[in-house]
């Protein structure tokens, strides 16, 4: 008697059947799931303000209490007037010139952390830099003050050594000093963690090619970390774009921003919520385009 052997074509094994079995619906919904407590918080505490925000927005010399009727965009076209445009210009100085700072400042110290440091003090380094990032940028920013302030620290440590005593407090360079300092550590950690995967391999290979270290440094260790500069950069003029603290506290009257007229409008004399609203619109605008530029170059391919 023979014995006859299934072909293996005429019966699929069980995990092929298994396979083209239909999914059951609650495994489509479990991303979902997943996805739900986050979008529901991102809705209620972003997506929905902005609207209303650009709603107030339609509104001309709107206050509190009033009915919120849009009709145009007159504050928008306000924002057009010299002053005002003076005004986002002095914040777009503040927030390049503290990111070049802060890039011209940390990207040597991140470079020394990550391949010069011995590794066992690596991790205590950047808890150095981790340190100032535990307290307020409230406090740190009335520190700044102690320290400039025409009877504080400097000019007291300059009055000791003969030196000609400066007046910094409330000026452009005060608030540049704060920014640079509350945003340094961000700058530093990025670029600590780009320059860690140095391939140092390629920096050999540059010097037996007879590169000197300025060639070395633009043709192999800039495009390797060239998406670590950019996030950083990115998240640093991001952050200084918005800041309300160090120019309110260190720059005085004469260092008005965008952050500060926005306040001035909803909580200041004026009270002219459509016109502060308009402010805020253009504000997102500017960090929605440095956003998106973050996304375009922090996610491209480092040139080997």
């Amino acid at each position: 008697m023979s014995t006859q052997i299934p072909h293996p074509d005429l019966h699929p094994p069980n995990d092929v059947a298994a396979s083209k079995l239909p999914r059951p619906r609650l495994s489509r919904l479990q991303p979902l799931a997943l996805l739900a407590p986050a979008g529901i918080w991102m809705l209620l505490l972003l997506v929905l303000p902005t609207l209303i925000i650009f709603e107030l927005s339609l509104v001309s010399n709107i206050r509190p209490g009033d009915i919120v009727n849009p009709n145009g965009f007159d504050n928008y076209i306000r924002i057009l007037d010299p002053l005002y445009l003076q005004v986002i210009g002095r914040s777009l100085f503040f927030a390049l010139s503290s990111t070049m700072i802060c890039l011209i400042l940390g990207f040597p110290v991140a470079y020394w952390i990550a391949q010069i440091a011995p590794w066992r003090w690596r991790n205590l380094l950047l808890i150095g830099f981790v340190l100032p990032l535990w307290t307020s940028s409230l406090l740190r920013s009335y520190a700044w003050i102690t320290i400039l302030r025409p009877t504080g620290l400097l000019n007291s440590i300059l009055s000791s050594l003969s030196l000609p005593t400066l007046d910094v407090l409330n000026t452009s360079p005060a608030v540049l000093i704060g920014m640079s300092y509350s945003l340094l550590p961000y700058m530093v950690l990025i670029l600590y963690a780009a320059l860690e995967k140095l391939d140092k391999r390629l920096l050999e290979a540059a010097a037996d090619l007879g590169a000197n270290p300025v060639q070395t440094f633009w043709k192999v260790t800039v495009p390797q970390t060239f998406t670590g500069i950019a996030a950083a950069s990115f998240l640093v003029f991001i952050t200084a774009f918005g800041d309300f603290i160090n120019p309110e506290l260190l720059g005085g009257a004469s260092s008005m921003t965008a952050a500060r007229l926005v306040y001035n409008q909803f909580l200041g004399s004026t009270q002219n919520w459509g016109f502060g609203s308009a402010l805020s619109m253009t504000i997102i605008l500017v960090v929605s385009i440095a956003i998106a530029l973050l996304i375009k170059f922090g996610d491209a391919t480092p040139k080997r």
